[in-house]
């Protein structure tokens, strides 16, 4: 059994949804190593989330950002304004998305599907850096 566990800090951007794939899998190449096992990626935010979607074409992702925007507007009058009037609508944002996924490990390679892509969804309007802790785990390939 072999576990690695790393953290990906990625660059700051603003409100949108960005593929990571590639990130996630420059950031722990040990997963050739595996026949078999699981990644955990984990977001440490609560302000932005993790999904898995659409990997061909973009208008996937704006129309995940603008449904989002329409079943949780901005212009509710939230209590939590501390840091931001935007800060409130990302916190639900990100309870409703999620912070964490699991994609299983086959043959030294992640096992997404043909048309599918890890995403980092920021749902702030200001730019922030964004740690997600990987863990990968499984049985060492012979």
């Amino acid at each position: 059994m072999l576990i690695i566990q790393r953290i990906l800090t990625l660059p700051p951007f603003s409100n949108g949804i960005r593929m990571i794939t590639r990130e996630i899998i420059e950031a722990i190449p040990e997963i050739r190593e595996l026949d078999c096992g699981m990644l955990n990626i984990f977001l440490q935010h609560t302000s932005a989330s993790i999904t898995i979607n659409e990997n061909a074409d973009s208008d996937v992702q704006k129309d995940i950002q603008m449904a989002l925007g329409k079943m949780i507007p901005d212009t509710l009058p939230y209590k939590h304004t501390l840091e931001g009037q935007d800060d409130m609508p990302a916190h639900l944002k990100s309870s409703v998305m999620g912070v964490s996924v699991n994609v299983p490990i086959g043959q030294g390679r992640l096992l997404l599907g043909t048309w599918q892509g890890i995403y980092l969804c920021e749902h702030r309007c200001s730019t922030h850096k964004r740690s997600i802790v990987l863990t990968a785990f499984g049985k060492k390939a012979k």
